[in-house]
């Protein structure tokens, strides 16, 4: 590796940090204007391989040193001790082209709570109408959702009766079914709708960066490691990164625009000496700024995976290591588009309440006609489904670190899940809401027995959670945006970094307090809006 650093040719406005699911967004609009000039920097490779476009390729990109950053938890005290994988994408479109492709904005009552907390703009009647101006959804133009947008929404291409009997068992149990979780209440149960186009996943490379990259104005660069970012007179001016063994530095005339993501941002600024001043000191990083938010406030969503075997029913576990299965799911893909190649990791939601003292739906389950025992490994050989609840709300918060200002070194994740005694409350009630769930006379002729964890487990229900809570992959928060007096804001509701000129974050990490669902809809909302800002 050599040592000297040379500017990288070219004359730029805007230098974006991470080609994920906000940064395409945010290049995608700011090139629009040709009279500016936009670099864009990503840290992962082209999205060039089979199983970035065929949905079911999570099973594949999960896990596995090609497409994921391979990065790990420190032990969690809450999950006895466990620590656990926690994937992101290595990819232009980042986490959205390994995702779960399910398209969830979340309930009103969380952006309406960002608005009260000091933050104007950013309430449920601000944003409805950016999401729905990203969106091309299948239902066409209504009140609720948008069409032409770049945010291509389908309904799911593939059935299994199992999921129909959950769902009709959660009828059962008073939750009503619903054709839309999108509307600003998602209790309820119904099908995800899934972010593919003719059976192809449609990730934020290929729905908002590709259309761009024709354009003049817009410069790519993959297999890019940021170093830091350097401070002239209190502004950002410049990044420093590593490419194919050579360092280089690029100049910003406008701005910088951090969109690496919850766990990249937060790492971005603090290598450059932004962020908490004894975390810094420790890291042997000299601080520039201090600013004790950056990396704290994690917030993800944990869930419990109950896993229930069944019979007299067909599920992925049997179509898949059937030689007869496989020939059907590949001619039903190539011909019709259709089947269990284009399935989202969970095809079925369930929003609701773990009790009735909650005064909107707090949990969320998704429904898997499938079972593993992580992903990145194998179906399991007997038939099952997966059953899998968690907090939409937790209160646990958790923090990402540097060890020190090496790019190379893995960032210290700590979660720090089921710290408090309403989340490790909730957690137990999920399981209980679970058991009841799958109690429901509409499944007694599947006879689903609880395989994970298992019928003969104590009561010790708090935790039961902690051996068999995983992540659902929704890390966000680490670079909140907050009222002015916040002292642990990072950003302001622009998102301007506090303190520093010509630096934005635009990324999950940018979330005060985590969405009722699945979170990468909200981010690709909150680049659109924050692009239309800086415009």
């Amino acid at each position: 590796m050599g040592t000297a650093t040379r500017p990288l040719p070219g004359d730029y406005d805007y230098i974006i940090v991470g080609a994920g699911s906000a940064g395409c967004v945010v290049a995608n609009r700011l090139s629009a204007d040709p009279k500016k000039r936009v670099l864009l920097l990503e840290a992962g490779g082209k999205d060039d391989w089979i199983w970035f476009h065929i949905p079911v390729g999570y099973l594949f990109a999960i896990g596995n040193p090609r497409s994921d950053w391979m990065f790990q938890t420190t032990p969690q005290r809450g999950l006895n001790g466990r620590a656990l994988a926690y994937p992101r994408g290595k990819v232009i479109g980042g986490s959205s082209a390994i995702n779960a492709m399910i398209t969830m904005r979340g309930q009103a009552a969380d952006y309406d709570g960002w608005r009260d907390l000091g933050l104007p703009g950013w309430g449920w009647d601000d944003v409805l109408p950016v999401f729905r101006e990203i969106e091309d959804h299948f239902l066409g133009e209504t009140d609720m959702h948008g069409a032409g947008g770049e945010w291509r929404v389908e309904p799911p291409r593939v059935k299994w009766d199992i999921l129909d009997a959950v769902r009709d068992a959660a009828e059962e149990m008073g939750i009503p079914k619903t054709a839309d979780f999108n509307t600003g209440d998602n209790e309820g149960s119904s099908y995800f709708q899934v972010n593919q186009k003719s059976g192809r996943r449609w990730s934020a490379a290929r729905g908002f960066l590709k259309p761009a990259l024709r354009r003049p104005n817009l410069r790519v660069e993959t297999g890019v490691l940021v170093d830091r970012l350097i401070l002239e007179d209190g502004c950002a001016t410049q990044v420093e990164f590593r490419q194919k063994g050579q360092r280089f530095s690029a100049r910003a005339n406008a701005e910088i625009i951090l969109c690496a993501g919850a766990i990249g941002s937060p790492q971005i600024l603090q290598r450059s000496g932004i962020g908490p001043a004894a975390l810094l000191k420790g890291a042997g990083i000299e601080c520039q700024i201090d600013l004790p938010g950056v990396g704290a406030n994690l917030q993800d969503h944990l869930q419990q995976r109950a896993i229930y075997r069944v019979t007299g029913t067909r599920t992925l576990n049997q179509v898949y290591y059937s030689a007869f299965g496989k020939v059907s799911m590949a001619l039903d893909y190539a011909f019709r588009r259709r089947g269990p190649l284009t399935m989202a990791p969970s095809q079925l939601g369930i929003f609701t309440r773990s009790s009735p003292d909650e005064t909107r739906a707090n949990i969320q389950f998704h429904v898997q006609p499938l079972s593993l025992d992580k992903f990145g490994d194998p179906l399991h050989r007997f038939p099952a489904i997966t059953v899998a609840a968690c907090n939409l709300r937790p209160t646990s918060r958790g923090t990402i670190r540097v060890a020190s200002a090496d790019a190379m070194a893995p960032p210290v994740i700590d979660p720090n899940y089921l710290d408090t005694d309403d989340d490790r409350r909730v957690a137990a009630d999920a399981i209980r809401v679970t058991r009841r769930l799958m109690s429901q006379p509409a499944l007694r002729r599947f006879h689903p027995v609880e395989s994970v964890p298992g019928e003969s487990v104590g009561d010790d229900l708090s935790k039961l959670a902690g051996d068999i809570g995983t992540t659902i992959f929704h890390p966000v928060g680490t670079a909140r945006m907050g009222p002015p007096g916040d002292r642990m804001a990072v950003l302001d509701e622009t998102l301007r970094v506090r303190g520093i000129g010509g630096l934005r974050v635009i990324d999950a990490s940018v979330m005060p307090t985590i969405t009722s669902g699945n979170t990468n809809t909200p981010t690709i909302m909150i680049a659109a809006k924050a692009a239309a800002l800086i415009k």
